[in-house]
């Protein structure tokens, strides 16, 4: 088993310090570690998706057990504010060691969660499943995050980041369409079956190709708590709540957007949403690409994009056409948050606390999404749909200003 030792020091620039008159181009990077990070990317799509799953399976997942969809809703709940929690108490927990073997257990824990939620004989247990479903993402987020930075040299952290996080870009937009389909064409449970299958798919290749990950520094409490002193990765985290935050307010309800606002027709909803998985997975490509250059100039575009386009939605997406318009949009739009929060923290955190970082950051994301759905949920009740969307639009321009105004008193 091969070892992954500590990067070298960098300059200013983030390149490797060089003692020559000029900068050796950076080394190539094994075809093993990029399949390696192919294979944490479906890791992270398998965990999002078994986080957002019973989305689309509310309603018969509330018959077998003669609960109601409201309460059915808990199975998304739950196992978000668990991963809220583990994200950055887990990384304290394992102390020094080898992250490989983590997050290998933490997809086996996943697997045998999903498996749990299979052969659940009343609501009670699916939760509890759940509540094991929630230890899995936070853990496995909080570690997967800081992979890319210790797999490849700095010149590819960007598409390695980028690759890491288009699992989840995924998951976040197809994960719930396709378990809806797989429910469809099987049963709820089969559906769950089928993402801790997946789970089990990943701890191979994990086994396979993930080279050693010792712990270069043991994540403490105090770690965490001392990335409030860091100005820019409090800004960081400030941005992901935000921009999370904002998008999921209004996500929440795309389907009743689609059909009420915009008037599509319930059949044409779920390949709606495999287009926004489409351009989101675009959208964390291209910000994969740039994000390093300047990633404060990138979280404004992204921030004023999801302005416009859930600003425009009620006045310009009454129709099919401009509602498939803006829908597109806002997919290539969010599609670069994941990767672009990330690269804030990583470029923010000194490199022997970049895990502390990420671990906060994880947390922080699972957090925005549960507080985000609640937030919009409550404003669609009090008011309407375009309502959400509106804030939703708020919250991005807010997000814009504020890191318009950090840009001018920090730097990452």
């Amino acid at each position: 088993m091969t070892t992954i030792e500590p990067r070298p020091a960098t300059t200013g620039s983030g390149s490797a310090a060089t003692s020559g008159p000029s900068a050796s181009p950076p080394p190539s990077v094994p075809l093993r570690r990029w399949l390696a990070l192919v294979a944490v990317a479906v890791g992270t799509f398998a965990m999002v998706t078994a986080e957002q799953l019973p989305m689309g399976l509310l309603t018969p997942i509330g018959g077998a057990f003669d609960v109601s969809e409201g309460r059915a809703g808990l199975m998304v709940t739950v196992p978000g504010l668990v991963a809220s929690a583990a994200a950055p108490l887990l990384p304290v927990l394992i102390g020094r060691r080898d992250r490989r073997t983590v997050l290998i257990a933490l997809l086996g824990l996943m697997a045998a969660a999903n498996l749990l939620s299979v052969l659940a004989p009343n609501f009670t247990v699916l939760l509890a499943s759940r509540f094991l479903v929630g230890i899995g993402i936070g853990g496995f987020w909080a570690l997967a995050a800081g992979i890319a930075v210790r797999m490849v040299p700095d010149a590819f952290v960007g598409r390695a980041t980028a690759i890491t996080f288009g699992g989840a870009t995924a998951a976040n937009v197809l994960g719930v369409p396709a378990g809806t389909l797989i429910g469809e064409f099987g049963s709820w449970r089969t559906a769950f079956a089928t993402v801790g299958g997946l789970a089990l798919l990943v701890v191979a290749a994990l086994m396979v190709l993930l080279p050693s990950l010792p712990a270069t520094e043991p994540v403490r409490l105090r770690s965490l708590t001392q990335q409030f002193r860091n100005r820019a990765v409090r800004a960081g985290v400030l941005t992901t709540f935000l921009l999370v935050g904002g998008h999921f307010a209004a996500f929440t309800f795309v389907s009743p957007v689609l059909q009420d606002v915009s008037g599509i027709g319930h059949g044409m909803v779920g390949p709606l949403l495999l287009v926004f998985g489409a351009t989101g997975i675009l959208g964390n490509f291209l910000a994969g690409a740039v994000v390093g250059r300047d990633v404060r100039k990138v979280v404004m575009v992204i921030g004023l994009l999801l302005a416009l386009v859930l600003g425009l939605f009620p006045l310009v997406g009454t129709g099919v056409a401009g509602g498939i318009v803006l829908l597109v949009g806002w997919g290539l739009a969010f599609g670069g948050v994941p990767v672009s929060v990330q690269t804030w923290i990583l470029q923010s955190a000194p490199r022997e606390q970049a895990e502390a970082a990420t671990a906060l950051n994880t947390s922080v994301f699972n957090l925005a999404i549960a507080l985000g759905a609640l937030v919009g949920g409550l404003i669609v009740d009090a008011a309407t749909l375009s309502a959400a969307l509106w804030t939703g639009a708020a919250v991005g321009l807010l997000t814009t200003l504020t890191v318009w105004r950090v840009r001018g008193t920090s730097s990452a």
